[in-house]
């Protein structure tokens, strides 16, 4: 275990920007949802706007641990 968090560590030391990047990715995606038409999936995803709170979270969580590291 201390060593998969020693390697995410190093990668994420080394690519600071890409949580950010990934969190603003997923906010991205969440507008394409509610830009689709009403499919049973699609319409759940844009209606629980789960992948913009994801993606704030992440990208939040990207800024605090580019900080840190």
């Amino acid at each position: 275990m201390n060593e998969l968090l020693k390697k995410v560590s190093d990668f994420l030391a080394h690519h600071k920007g890409l949580p950010v990047l990934i969190g603003i990715g997923m906010v991205i995606l969440n507008l394409v949802f509610n830009l689709l038409p009403d499919w049973p999936l699609i319409t759940w995803l844009a209606d629980t706007e789960l992948f913009l709170h994801l993606g704030v979270i992440v990208g939040l969580f990207g800024i605090l641990l580019g900080d840190a590291l």
